[in-house]
C-alpha cells in the first residue's frame, strides 16, 4: 500500500526525461495570465474611447488588476494551504477564465473593471502554486527546468503575446483579444485537469519540507531585510509601470508612431524583457546585492532618457528595448534576496508578488495623475523615473546594512 500519493509522482517523473504534459499545461496557463495581464497596455486608448472614460480612468484596468494580484496573492495561497494542489489550480484557472469573459463580454467600463479583477485573484497563488506542482511533475535534477518550462509561458506572452494582442485589438476591436485570451484559459484548464497528477506538487520524501506554519511563515517578517527587499521591489515596478502602463500614448501622441506599430514596439520591449532576465540571472549569482543597485539604477536612467528623447523614433526603439532589459534585470535577484532571508518562507514568495503588484498599482495611478495634469503623454516615463529612482535608494540602504554579514551569507547561498 502506498501512503504518500506525492510519491508516486516523483518516481514516475524520475523514469522519463521528456517533458510532462501537465507541465506544458501550466505553461499555457502562465501565458495566458502573462497575457491578460500587459495585454491591456496596448489596448488602453479603444477602450477608454468606447467606455468614454478619461486617460488616467482606463488606468484603473491596469491599477484594479495589479491591487487584485496583490491581495489574491496572499489571501488566496493562505485560504487553500490544506487544499490538494491540483484542485486548487483548476479553481484558480476557473476564476481567470470566468474574469477574462466577463472583460470580453462587458456592456459598461464598471463590469470590465469587474473582469478585471476576478481574474487577477489567480494570478499570484497560480504562480506561487504551479511553481510547487511543476517541480513535482519532473525528476528531482530537473527541478529548475521544469520550473523554467512553466514561466516560459508567462514569458513568451511578453514577447509575442502582448503584441499579438494589440494587434489583434486593432484589426478587430479590443473584445477580440480577450475572447482570445479566455480561450487560451479554457485551454489552460482542460490541460491541467487532464494532465496534471492529483499528487502532484507533494514534497518528495528526501526533501525537507519548507515552514508552513502560519506563526512560523509570519516570524520570517521579522527580517529587516525582507522588508527592505519588497519594498525596493514594488518600488522597481512602480517605477517600470508608471512608464509601461501609458506606452501607447507616448508611441503614438509624442514618438508620431501609428497605433499599428504599438504591436511590434510592445515586442521589442518584451524581447528586451528576456534578456534581462537571463542576464540579471547570471549577474546576480556572482554579486546579487550589486546586481540589483546597478539594474534599478539603469532603469532610472533609461525612463529620463526616454522622457527627454520620446520625439525620436529610433531613440524610442531603443530606449524602449533597454527599459525591459534594466526592469527584468532585477526580478531573479529580488525573488532570490527575499527567499533567501525569510528562510524560504512561502507566504514570503507571495508577498513578493504582492509587493511587486502594489508597485504596478502605485506606477499607474501616478502615471494617470501627471497625464490629467496636464503634463503631457511623456509625463509618464518621468514619474517612473522618480518612483525607480526612489528603488535605488532603498536597495543601497539594503545591501549597505547586509555587507558585513551578508556577503558570507550570500556566498554560502550560491555555493549551495
Amino acid at each position: 500500500m502506498i501512503s504518500d500519493p506525492g510519491s508516486v509522482v516523483h518516481r514516475r517523473a524520475s523514469g522519463s526525461r521528456r517533458t510532462p504534459a501537465g507541465l506544458l499545461a501550466l505553461a499555457v496557463g502562465g501565458f495566458g495570465i502573462g497575457l491578460t495581464e500587459f495585454l491591456i497596455a496596448g489596448l488602453l486608448p479603444q477602450v477608454a474611447s468606447e467606455f468614454r472614460v478619461s486617460e488616467a480612468a482606463a488606468g484603473w484596468l491596469i491599477s484594479g488588476y495589479a491591487l487584485s494580484v496583490a491581495v489574491g496573492a496572499i489571501v488566496l495561497t493562505a485560504a487553500t494551504a490544506r487544499l490538494p494542489r491540483k484542485r486548487v489550480l483548476v479553481g484558480l484557472v476557473v476564476l481567470f477564465v470566468v474574469g477574462n469573459l466577463l472583460s470580453a463580454v462587458a456592456p459598461s467600463y464598471r463590469v470590465m473593471l469587474l473582469g478585471r479583477i476576478v481574474a487577477a485573484l489567480c494570478h499570484g497563488s497560480f504562480f506561487g502554486i504551479g511553481s510547487l506542482v511543476a517541480r513535482g511533475l519532473v525528476a528531482p535534477d530537473r527541478k529548475s527546468r521544469a520550473v523554467a518550462v512553466m514561466f516560459a509561458g508567462l514569458t513568451v506572452a511578453n514577447v509575442l503575446g502582448v503584441p499579438f494582442g494589440a494587434l489583434v485589438g486593432e484589426r478587430w476591436g479590443w473584445r477580440a483579444a480577450f475572447w482570445a485570451v479566455t480561450a487560451i484559459g479554457v485551454l489552460a484548464l482542460a490541460g491541467i485537469a487532464a494532465y496534471v497528477p492529483s499528487g502532484a506538487g507533494n514534497t518528495p520524501p528526501a526533501e525537507p519540507a519548507p515552514p508552513t506554519g502560519l506563526r512560523d511563515q509570519v516570524g520570517a517578517f521579522r527580517s529587516g531585510q525582507v522588508w527592505l527587499t519588497l519594498a525596493a521591489t514594488a518600488l522597481g515596478y512602480g517605477g517600470m509601470f508608471g512608464a509601461f502602463s501609458y506606452l501607447a500614448y507616448t508611441f503614438t501622441e509624442v514618438g508620431g508612431f501609428s497605433s499599428t506599430d504599438v504591436a511590434w514596439l510592445l515586442m521589442v520591449y518584451g524581447v528586451g524583457l528576456v534578456v534581462g532576465n537571463l542576464l540579471g540571472g547570471r549577474a546576480a549569482d556572482r554579486d546579487r546585492d550589486r546586481t540589483l543597485v546597478l539594474a534599478l539604477t539603469g532603469l532610472t536612467v533609461t525612463l529620463t532618457l526616454f522622457g527627454l528623447l520620446a520625439a525620436s523614433a529610433t531613440a524610442s526603439v531603443l530606449l524602449v528595448f533597454l527599459m525591459g532589459v534594466f526592469a527584468f534585470a532585477a526580478v531573479p535577484g529580488m525573488i532570490t534576496r527575499v527567499t533567501d532571508y525569510a528562510q524560504g518562507a512561502v507566504l514570503a514568495a507571495g508577498a513578493n508578488v504582492s509587493a511587486s503588484n502594489l508597485g504596478n498599482a502605485l506606477g499607474a495611478w501616478a502615471g494617470g495623475l501627471a497625464i490629467t495634469a496636464g503634463l503631457g503623454y511623456a509625463a509618464p516615463l518621468y514619474v517612473g523615473a522618480a518612483i525607480a529612482l526612489t528603488s535605488v535608494a532603498v536597495m543601497a540602504v539594503a545591501a549597505r546594512r547586509a555587507r558585513p554579514a551578508g556577503r558570507e551569507e550570500q556566498g554560502a547561498v550560491v555555493r549551495r
